[in-house]
């Protein structure tokens, strides 16, 4: 077998199991954030966050996929250990910024619904005060 196939065989076996396991960290715990977000709504909270997931998997397997192919030929083992280590650094760095993306988005949604509750007063105004 080629070694330029073994690396492409590596760098997706590494690529989509690390996306899988960024995908379901970010599904796990994104889902607490939607809760609270949507005062409760558990269906729309599941609904959301699966459709995050789904978009997430698009944008990641969409670049690892784009990723995949490479002018030059490996020659020899240490070729390979290189190119897996530029494919899979930069694989990694698409994933940290998408996961900070998410993590940052979810955060400010979440900001957003805290102020909105902060300003409904807890009981309507008995009467009116002159000034």
């Amino acid at each position: 077998m080629d070694r330029t196939v073994i690396a492409y065989v590596i760098y997706l076996a590494v690529s989509i199991g690390l996306t899988v396991w960024v995908a379901r960290t970010l599904s796990r715990n994104g889902r607490i954030f939607l809760g609270d977000v949507l005062r409760g709504n558990e269906q729309l909270a599941d609904a959301v966050n699966h459709l995050l997931v789904v978009g997430f998997y698009l944008v990641n397997l969409g670049f690892v996929a784009l990723y995949l192919s490479d002018d030059e030929t490996i020659t020899d083992t240490r070729g390979i250990f290189e190119a897996l280590s530029t494919k899979l650094g930069v694989v990694l760095l698409v994933l940290g910024v998408m996961h900070l993306g998410n993590v940052y988005v979810l955060n400010r949604i979440r900001r957003r619904g805290q102020l909105e509750r902060e300003q409904v007063p807890p009981v309507a105004p008995q009467e009116w005060v002159q000034a």
